[in-house]
């Protein structure tokens, strides 16, 4: 069995996880971690035993480097990307994808053109409880899809967003609830229900100081399908929630908390509902990210990381490619266009809506805040 180099790019709180991933692989071992401040890069090389850079170029020349990890701020991802790829290495880009459409067809573009796999970090979808959901819709199980909907009631404090220069930019994170915290979410909705055409939105920043992004945000949803939805996304919920897909049809509807399915209800039972049913007796989550950012696991991330590994060793597309990551990032920027301008936005989106106008708008609705 060959076993890969896996290198992470940015090396604050999320490489934790990602190094936690790479080491519980059979097949994956980690070699570098790259950041521009060296005491980040020597505290995780410290930790795990990998080699410490401060120079991309040096990092992206480490002759063990196969796979690299991209975890820097959200709006940063192109640069590391793009030279990633031309550097002849697999890129996998925790979400978002990037924080425009150009940004993240770019890093698209150029993993094709040198002919490296990209994967975007949705590892919701690869849970069983979400495994079983998406199978049940593609059976028909739930009939016709009627009512698709996402509930991201978070809490993050203020010293949250104020432990970061880049948190609660337009710039850097891209947005507020909707991009950092509910893309995993808007990302798994969509998954399951099919793609959004049409959406109409409002949003605010209601809870926070010192942000120029969204800490609350509704938006209604119709999907190709017909079917409708609700997105709600929010970081001002004391003291936070699990987070919830409601999934509705005409035979059928389910609801899937965090990782665990607590509503399963068909018209027509089958011998592999008892199973399911019975798993749902054994729930095991608990807070995941709802109030701390740090208190979530590792293994979607290992099971992510592994598809890329055999994505390489097949010569296939990874299970979430670039397209794949680039479609929440649609989604979510068509909020934030609908919440702008008052009006309903059809998909797919002409341009990339102007982060300047966003900016104003949110804190022109939000006046001086709490």
């Amino acid at each position: 069995m060959k076993t890969y180099g896996f290198g992470i790019i940015g090396c604050g709180m999320i490489s934790n996880f990602h190094a936690k991933a790479i080491q519980s692989l059979p097949n994956a071992r980690l070699v570098a971690c790259f950041d521009v401040f060296e005491a980040s890069a020597q505290r995780l090389s410290e930790a795990t035993g990998c080699r410490a850079y401060t120079k991309l170029e040096d990092f992206l020349a480490d002759p063990e480097l196969e796979i690299v990890t991209i975890g820097t701020p959200s709006g940063a991802h192109l640069d590391p990307a793009v030279a990633a790829a031309k550097a002849g290495k697999h890129v996998i880009v925790e979400k978002p994808l990037e924080i425009t459409l150009a940004r993240c067809d770019e890093i698209i573009r150029v993993c094709r053109e040198n002919g490296v796999k990209l994967a975007t970090v949705f590892h919701s979808r690869f849970h069983d409880s979400s495994m079983a959901m998406k199978n049940a819709i593609e059976s028909g199980k739930f009939g016709r899809l009627t009512v698709g909907d996402a509930y991201v009631k978070w809490f993050r404090s203020q010293q949250y967003y104020d432990s970061g220069a880049w948190r609660g930019t337009w710039k850097l994170d891209g947005g507020g609830a909707l991009m950092n915290q509910a893309i995993h979410s808007v990302d798994l909705l969509t998954w399951l229900m099919g793609p959004v055409v049409e959406i109409q939105a409002i949003f605010d920043c209601l809870d926070h100081e010192r942000i120029e992004v969204e800490d609350t945000a509704v938006a209604s949803l119709r999907f190709a399908s017909g079917a409708l939805g609700v997105i709600e996304a929010s970081t001002a919920i004391y003291p936070g929630y699990l987070k919830k897909i409601e999934i509705h049809g005409s035979q059928g509807s389910a609801t899937l908390e965090e990782e665990d399915l607590i509503r399963w209800d068909f018209a027509e039972k089958t011998p592999e509902d008892e199973a399911i049913l019975a798993g749902m007796a054994n729930r095991k989550s608990s807070g995941g990210g709802a109030a701390d950012p740090s208190a979530i696991d590792f293994h979607g991330h290992a099971k992510l990381f592994a598809d890329m590994v055999d994505a390489i060793e097949n010569d296939r597309e990874p299970k979430i490619n670039g397209p794949e990551g680039r479609r929440a990032v649609e989604i979510i920027l068509g909020i934030y266009k609908s919440a702008e301008t008052g009006q309903a936005v059809r998909l797919p989106l002409a341009a990339d809506p102007e982060l300047a106008s966003r900016e104003k708008t949110v804190k022109g609705l939000s006046g001086e805040g709490k």
